[in-house]
């Protein structure tokens, strides 16, 4: 569906943190085989990882650039593009150049975000001194949206505005501006390069997505202990949840080590089938305890599972109620979950 919305511009897709904690490799695997040929990643050792992992002839950009103790020699072996973000760097990869090697980049631009790629005024003096680029071929000028899961915003158009005027000013070449959100503010935003990310793994709240995009994850926590309250009590640290007396409560092996949020305590729920059941007492590092009571006695037992995220609790609902965004949910499943994974390229 993006690359449709895309169109003709091309779409890559950003897999940092792990494939924003679905599994990189795997995720990476799937889109390649659905036409992906381009692929985003935070870090150089992210990006070594899936060289090495993935098999197939697709290009590996790294966001953060040469940061502190990347070798350029490393770019070269993985075959890895870097996005310069600093005068330095443009320098450094420039000088990496030897005879008439050309090394490929991406040069980045800050437009608003005030985070990585050259200001402004540092886009000028590059602009001033094309030598800088010197054995450099530049895939793409890029800079990032701000606000794009606000359609409305007036920095949209600003960015876009200020993208242009700098752009116009370096070498040409091809651009890319729109990250997830970005490609439903309109074909002006797509250029040559699209990159999404948050969209692609099912996360419509911060996109600015017209509509629900495809739930693409379920998360289930097995049941390591059913119970029934002998009296009125409190359950978990500090004891900030009484249940009456009879309540049925089930102990998961999922806590905030995995991901499942402590401030989920006594607001977040799951489903087991169709029925809601919720989250009581605190959330503990290994643990949380939900109310069955909904549930009958003879449908659940230790070893059953309680779906924490699924078709009827999406990652955007999970997150409202965690008070967070839905990156967070994601990025944060940890490491003793199974991942298992369905479909073609499974």
């Amino acid at each position: 569906m993006l690359a449709a919305q895309t169109a003709p511009s091309e779409c890559s897709a950003v897999v940092k943190a792990n494939g924003y904690g679905l599994g990189a490799h795997k995720v990476t695997a799937a889109l390649y085989s659905a036409g992906c040929r381009r692929f985003f990643v935070a870090t150089i050792d992210e990006a070594i990882s899936l060289r090495n992992s993935v098999g197939g002839n697709f290009e590996i950009y790294v966001f953060e650039g040469f940061m502190s103790g990347c070798a350029e020699e490393e770019f070269d072996t993985h075959r890895l593009i870097p996005v310069l973000n600093t005068p330095d760097e443009i320098k450094r990869w420039s000088a990496h150049t030897s005879g008439n090697t050309s090394r490929r980049a991406i040069v980045a631009i800050d437009t608003g975000m005030n985070r990585l790629g050259l200001t402004p005024r540092e886009s000028l003096l590059i602009a001033d001194d094309p030598s800088l680029f010197g054995g450099i071929k530049v895939d793409y000028i890029m800079s990032h949206l701000a606000c794009a899961d606000n359609p409305s915003h007036p920095m949209n158009s600003q960015q876009r505005i200020l993208f242009d005027e700098l752009r116009a000013k370096l070498p040409p070449t091809k651009a890319s501006l729109a990250n997830s959100g970005g490609i439903f503010l309109g074909k002006e935003y797509h250029y040559d390069l699209t990159r999404p990310g948050a969209a692609i793994y099912g996360i419509t709240e911060g996109c600015g997505a017209p509509r629900t995009m495809k739930q693409v994850v379920g998360v289930k926590a097995k049941i390591l202990q059913v119970r029934i309250v002998d009296t009125e009590s409190t359950v978990g640290y500090g004891a900030t949840k009484s249940v009456p007396a009879n309540s049925r409560l089930a102990t998961v092996a999922a806590g905030y080590a995995d991901g499942y949020l402590r401030s989920l305590s006594n607001c977040g729920y799951g489903y087991i089938d169709n029925v809601k059941v919720p989250v009581v007492g605190r959330i503990s590092m290994d643990l949380t305890v939900f109310d069955i009571s909904a549930i009958p006695a003879d449908k659940i037992a230790p070893g059953d599972h309680i779906d924490l995220i699924c078709s009827q609790l999406t990652v955007d609902e999970v997150a409202n109620a965690a008070n967070t965004n839905s990156y967070e949910i994601l990025t944060s499943l940890g490491i003793r979950y199974g991942r298992h994974y369905i479909g073609e390229a499974a």
